[in-house]
């Protein structure tokens, strides 16, 4: 839930976009029509290993719901579309597993087409991909590029797949099994799992991720080749016991019931081990780990061929790095903290700085208060400060053994920029100079990604009214080249004003949050109506000056002579620790004071809003505070929309609910108790409405089900909206559309806009 509850509306936003006269009207339709307002946007935008390419998935320009794969050569040129979809499967339609549909949730994707790729070794002349079961692979030639199908059994799909570090074999999840194939010949595929590829119980797969590692932990993947190619670094998973529910996906022509290993708060988890697995003979070793190693959250190799775990016991309070040498397992590092540690993929060798003869270790840790880099001794695990910045770094990018370039935050959190340190000059007592790149700005939003030898970065910056735009940099020297993508549509700079930053206090009475307010469009008599766009939870930050596609929607809401106010509460990302920690052992009790508090101090700063008709929207955790400020005595909203709400704690899942909350204890634990929603039904006395997708998978639509049957058996009068076979984030066009006009017929029925007060 660290991403999959941050709010879909999310609000990305800034003060610089000059204010037009006067603006053309958007409506609902154009909001949600192809093409997107912001153009079509790229995704996995990557560049190659030996840094001759940028490649990245393409929205087509027929559907912007479906991907191509794309290139464009960094030494100049034009892009290129390499392969799309249609171009493969012969006018069939993509067909996809429900572990396929599920594994494109956990990762967002709600497009189809080529939805991920890879370059396969370090010669930048090969890409693989997966489509529609079958495994298939594009070359690039000096004729142009050469689509090949390598595997031709599509009802048994190839999730995953990964190449070794030569780019010669690729290996795959299929069947619950491991299995590897040499990219050129004919040599058959072969299973690296158990007896050949024989039956597995239906609870065991190989190689892939179980849901928890996924969702809570953005572990993507279950497999990892080693640097010379002769082993991998596979994870067993068995979920056993883990409870099954069932989905019923409830179209409007008929009901589909799925299966679904979904360990709620307090139950059992899958069962994961590691294991070291020799390639040419299937040889397995198990990686022993403690019985505590609840969540293994990282996984990989050292350059000299030794495996590390990076695992977590089931509280989250303490992250180990564990490598396995010769002589069994061996305990690199432990970060504790008494509330939660985070995962993080920091972990890079420096082969440029040594420790006790060995290549020093990149490491981040909160343990200054902030996110900060250390550089660690992989012998004695001793530690070097390497950062001290203001605010919390996001994330190390790249490495080229001394040199670290990384990305921090700005701005109390509202920005993000690009720096560079050399860590050979770290020692005891001295911190290396940390220095922006080229290209620093106020109010904006910069990351990156990088070749395999750090030497180019592909940038990506974003600002208000500015959607993404990608550039290549040099991590030495000046200059950066920018990289043509879809133009977004004149109107989006029409329609779109500039956010007026508030001073608002948490409900402490000392801490500062975000707050961007943006003011009804043209002439509005009397006092005007606001709508409050609110994310609450941990793990996300929604007031940023970073883009966002539904930006567009807040101007539409002005336009309709609406307020809007977006607000970021205490317990909620890219802040220090004293804030990002405001959840634990507590859900609504923390942001739904600081957005009460918020609420109450709008109008003494914004004298034209009207206290009386202020309305809110969430979606997610957001729906979870949609409906608990609500079912509040002392709520100071009108009405409220929450989308796929979290209504009963116990029913979400293990990692991300126990992480702020601890365990249940069978479901009478006080942190539970006080966030439960159907036990508040009988506080309702403001308009809600609950908008639930019947295929949730994330938060199931069981949520919705139980608060609803709790207001009706208090008497509660409420709208519902049911999405009929839709998934966590109610994807597609026309249903987006349906929704938005919903919402709006709510709030339009409830808080009047543009009649006087």
């Amino acid at each position: 839930m660290t991403r999959s509850l941050l709010l879909a509306l999310g609000l990305s936003l800034a003060t610089g976009l000059a204010t037009p006269a006067a603006a053309q009207t958007l409506t609902l339709e154009r909001l949600t029509a192809d093409p997107p307002l912001a153009g079509r946007l790229p995704r996995q935008a990557e560049i190659s290993p030996g840094g001759r390419w940028v490649s990245l998935l393409q929205p087509s320009q027929a559907d912007s719901e479906q991907l191509e794969l794309w290139a464009r050569p960094t030494a100049g040129g034009a892009p290129r579309r390499l392969v799309a979809a249609a171009d493969l499967l012969g006018g069939a339609a993509q067909v996809l597993s429900e572990a396929e549909k599920m594994a494109l949730e956990r990762r967002r994707i709600s497009e189809r087409g080529i939805t991920q790729y890879q370059w396969c070794g370090k010669a930048d002349d090969r890409l693989l991909f997966p489509l529609s079961g079958d495994l298939y692979q594009v070359r690039l030639t000096d004729a142009g590029p050469v689509a090949q199908r390598l595997t031709h059994s599509p009802d048994q799909p190839k999730q995953d797949p990964r190449c070794s570090a030569d780019g010669r074999r690729v290996a795959y999840a299929m069947g619950g099994h491991l299995w590897v194939q040499a990219l050129d010949g004919d040599q058959p595929a072969r299973a690296l799992t158990p007896d050949g590829g024989a039956t597995l119980t239906p609870t065991v797969s190989w190689g892939l991720p179980e849901f928890i590692a996924a969702e809570e932990f953005d572990r993507q993947r279950g497999f990892w080749w080693s640097p010379d190619g002769t082993q991998l670094l596979a994870l067993r998973v068995d979920e056993a016991r883990v409870g099954l529910k069932t989905r019923a996906q409830i179209f409007a022509d008929r009901t589909t019931l799925t299966e679904q290993r979904y360990p709620a708060a307090g139950e059992a988890n899958a069962e994961v081990t590691a294991w070291r697995i020799d390639v040419a003979t299937g040889q397995r070793q198990a990686l022993p780990l403690p019985k505590d190693a609840e969540y293994l959250v990282r996984a990989g190799w050292f350059r000299d061929g030794t495996p590390w775990l990076q695992w977590m016991p089931r509280d989250q309070t303490r992250l180990t790095l564990t490598e396995f040498t010769a002589n069994g397992p061996r305990e690199l590092l432990t970060d504790t903290d008494p509330a939660w540690v985070e995962a993080h993929s920091d972990l890079m060798e420096l082969p440029g700085v040594l420790r006790s003869g060995r290549p020093a270790l990149l490491w981040s840790s909160e343990a200054s208060g902030r996110r900060q880099l250390q550089l660690v001794d992989r012998v004695t695990g001793a530690r070097t400060a390497l950062t001290d910045l203001p605010e919390p770094v996001a994330h190390a990018v790249c490495t080229d053994g001394q040199r670290v370039v990384l990305a921090a935050a700005l701005d109390r959190g509202r920005g993000r920029d690009l720096f560079v340190l050399n860590a050979a000059e770290a020692q005891p007592t001295i911190q290396p100079t940390v220095q922006p790149l080229p290209g620093s700005a106020p109010r904006q939003w910069r990351d990156a990604q990088a070749d395999l030898g750090c030497t180019q970065l592909l940038e990506t910056r974003s600002a208000f009214g500015e959607p993404p735009r990608l550039s290549l940099r040099p991590v030495s020297g000046e200059g950066a080249t920018p990289l043509p993508g879809d133009a977004p549509d004149p109107l989006l700079r029409q329609i779109l004003r500039a956010p007026q930053a508030l001073d608002l206090t948490a409900a402490d009475g000392r801490t500062p949050l975000n707050a961007f307010y943006f003011a009804p469009q043209g002439a509005v008599k009397g006092r005007h109506p606001v709508l409050v766009l609110a994310y609450g939870g941990p793990g996300a930050a929604t007031v940023t000056w970073a883009w966002s596609r539904d930006s567009a929607w807040v101007a539409h809401w002005t336009q309709r002579g609406y307020g809007v106010l977006a607000l970021d509460t205490r317990g909620m990302a890219h802040r220090d620790r004293a804030f990002t920690r405001a959840h634990h052992r507590a859900f609504g009790l923390v942001e739904v004071a600081d957005l009460f508090a918020a609420v109450r101090a709008l109008p003494k700063l914004q004298p034209r809003v009207d206290p009386q008709r202020i309305g809110f929207f969430g979606w997610s955790f957001g729906g979870f505070l949609a409906a608990r400020a609500l079912l509040d005595a002392d709520t100071p909203f009108a009405a409220a929309v929450g989308v796929a709400p979290v209504t009963d704690w116990t029913l979400y899942d293990t990692a991300y609910t126990e992480r702020y909350l601890g365990l249940p204890e069978g479901g009478k634990a006080a942190p539970y108790a006080q966030a439960h929603l159907p036990s508040r039904a009988k506080l309702l006395k403001q308009p809600l409405m609950l908008v639930h997708g019947t295929a949730d998978d994330n938060v199931l639509f069981e949520h919705s089900l139980r608060l609803v049957e709790a207001l009706q058996q208090e008497g509660k009068v409420f709208d519902t909206l049911i999405y009929p076979g839709k998934a966590h984030g109610i994807a597609g066009r026309q249903a987006r559309l349906h929704l938005y006009r919903s919402v709006q017929a709510f709030f339009d029925r409830h808080l009047k806009p543009g009649s006087a007060r």
